[in-house]
């Protein structure tokens, strides 16, 4: 009698159970099916992305045990939404522009004037946003060049072909190579008319990043002496080229002249912002952000919620340094 050969996702369940599973060799595997180890890795590695496999590490005490809702009391904000960690980092942005898109879907009323910075993940959840009730849109910095396949301006172009509403675009590049450069652009009609638009924002949308290598989009975007001053200043924390310390305070660095973008001010008159951030390194800037005033939901993945819930606890605790830094937040 014939064997009944597998389907190919069914092989790939085989695959995966039996190597990661029962610790057969990828050897002993690509015997058993009559193909290549290197078929075997390429199964492995395809079961992965299916989803057919996953592959969890939970530190104890840590992603599993956070309740959002809990999160979202002891930090001060209004929600928290905690997203699965996965150590595949596109994916891991996908997961994070999902629920951000979410956000805003459910967030934004007819009427409303809308503000969306730029982040990798940001642009990712334009693309998932579908719907949204007429309202007008704002690009909350400026744009970077090299950051791949689009910019703030196709994000904020996306959004407004939802909405149906009006855009107001910057245009201008996000950071420039001195204070007088940003004064001159600021003066032009079109780019001081969308930061003056800032200043009536019912919503808006940032991502947060923490000023130190690979952790923010800009410090790739300055000189060492700018970066240095900035962590001389205190800077934790960067959200659309602005600088915050552990306090919640503005940094006052060059970079801040140099920078056309929303400003904390704005966002801290905005009533509902929605920030997303990835990974337990962003933690410090996260509560930088909160205690700045311009958080009200944010969007993050198991690891950060665990490092914040973990902060969270110990802020509890009489007489901690971080204790009155955690209290503020937006509402």
């Amino acid at each position: 009698m014939t064997a009944i050969q597998p389907d190919h996702e069914e092989l790939l369940a085989l695959i995966g159970k039996e190597y990661y599973l029962d610790n057969l060799s990828k050897v002993d595997i690509a015997q058993r099916y009559g193909i290549s180890r290197f078929q075997v890795a390429r199964y492995l590695d395809e079961a992965r992305e299916e989803g057919i496999v996953r592959i969890e590490v939970r530190f104890p005490g840590s992603a599993g045990a956070v309740d959002p809702a809990r999160l979202a009391e002891r930090l001060g904000i209004t929600r928290v939404v905690v997203v699965r960690s996965h150590n595949d980092e596109v994916l891991q942005r996908d997961l994070l522009a999902q629920a951000v898109a979410a956000e805003l879907m459910a967030a934004t009323r007819s009427g409303m004037t809308v503000g969306v910075s730029w982040s990798r993940t940001l642009d990712v959840a334009a693309r998932h946003v579908t719907r949204l009730p007429k309202c007008d849109v704002v690009q909350l910095a400026g744009a970077l060049p090299g950051t791949g396949n689009s910019n703030p301006l196709e994000l904020i172009q996306r959004l407004g072909r939802v909405s149906e509403g009006q855009v107001w675009p910057l245009w201008a590049p996000l950071v420039v190579d001195s204070a007088q450069t940003a004064a001159g652009l600021r003066q032009q009609p079109e780019i001081s008319t969308a930061l003056t638009k800032a200043d009536s924002l019912d919503l808006a949308a940032i991502a947060i990043g923490a000023w130190s290598p690979g952790l923010s989009t800009v410090w790739d975007r300055v000189d060492n002496l700018v970066r240095q001053a900035g962590i001389a200043a205190g800077a934790v924390a960067e959200c659309s080229g602005r600088l915050v310390d552990a306090r919640g305070e503005s940094v006052r660095s060059e970079l801040e002249g140099r920078v056309l973008a929303v400003t904390l001010a704005q966002l801290k008159r905005t009533p509902a912002v929605i920030a997303v951030a990835q990974g337990a390194a962003r933690a410090a800037a996260v509560r930088a952000a909160i205690a700045a005033g311009i958080v009200s939901t944010l969007v993050a993945d198991e690891e950060l919620a665990a490092a914040l819930s973990s902060g969270a606890n110990a802020a509890e605790e009489p007489g901690h340094p971080d204790r009155a830094g955690l209290s503020g937040g937006a509402g």
